[in-house]
């Protein structure tokens, strides 16, 4: 029979996580509950050339989430089935664009892919232009939110048991037929969540598009300019503008993970 003594543990217990998590939620919280109070509500509106840098973040974004899904899906299930020497190797270089502050990771870039670079030299005859051009957006994009994509997928992959995959094989299913009615099915929790995750990241990518891609102008970089140029008046209507367009897209995938994973 449970004493007293043993029963007020786990009800501290339970007090001192749930305390801990509304103080961590509201010091989260904190900077945008300032946001709301320094808005001017009563003169709210945009600035000029706010709606093209949207139009521009969402376009652009889009067409790197696509991009990063095609490449790293692949990469992310290399990754979690493969077993080589120097595997620690390929790890080691999923880690550095993740490692590498953004500003810095835009000067490689743009070494690498710029006018001079060696890769941007060959790309530039055949009318490739990787700096200040809507392809270079795209990849300071990429390189920006690929790695998070990698890593949370690699992770969702590990998550399926291989003996599933082999069932499926002996059943006579090839491994293509394999990964799409086993192994993606299985993970799709934790790739929703890595793809809300990329999608995040590349909208509100600042650095690397500031050295890449200074034009043309998408959200992050306009906030800067609307600063410079306007002050913080012009900045908070387009921070709200882009919490707008940002959020959509892992709520819902949020919540239809949550749907599902209660319907298992």
């Amino acid at each position: 029979m449970p004493t007293p003594h043993t029963t007020a543990r786990p009800r501290f217990g339970r007090y001192a996580l749930s305390t801990a998590g509304i103080f961590g939620m509201l010091l989260l919280a904190l900077p945008f509950a300032g946001l709301t109070g320094a808005t001017a509500w009563s003169g709210f509106h945009l600035s000029p050339g706010d709606f093209a840098a949207m139009r521009i973040s969402v376009l652009y974004t889009a067409a790197a989430l696509v991009l990063i899904v095609v490449l790293g899906t692949p990469t992310a299930y290399w990754l979690a089935r493969s077993h080589f020497t120097g595997k620690w190797l390929i790890e080691l270089l999923l880690l550095l664009p993740l490692l590498t502050p953004p500003l810095a990771m835009g000067i490689l870039l743009a070494t690498l892919y710029g006018p001079y670079g060696w890769a941007g030299q060959p790309l530039e005859r055949i009318g490739l232009i990787l700096t200040n051009s809507a392809a270079a957006f795209i990849l300071a994009q990429f390189y920006g939110a690929a790695p998070y994509y990698i890593v949370a997928a690699r992770a969702a992959f590990e998550g399926v048991p291989g003996e599933l995959e082999q069932v499926a094989l002996t059943l006579g299913k090839t491994r293509w037929q394999s990964f799409l009615l086993v192994t993606l099915p299985l993970a799709r929790l934790g790739l929703a969540a890595g793809l809300a995750l990329a999608w995040v990241r590349a909208l509100g990518e600042f650095g690397i598009v500031l050295i890449v891609a200074y034009y043309p102008q998408g959200i992050p970089v306009k906030l800067w300019v609307n600063l410079q140029d306007m002050g913080l008046s012009a900045v908070y209507p387009l921070l709200w503008l882009f919490f707008l367009i940002a959020m959509p897209l892992p709520l819902l995938l949020g919540l239809l993970s949550r749907r599902r994973a209660a319907l298992l």
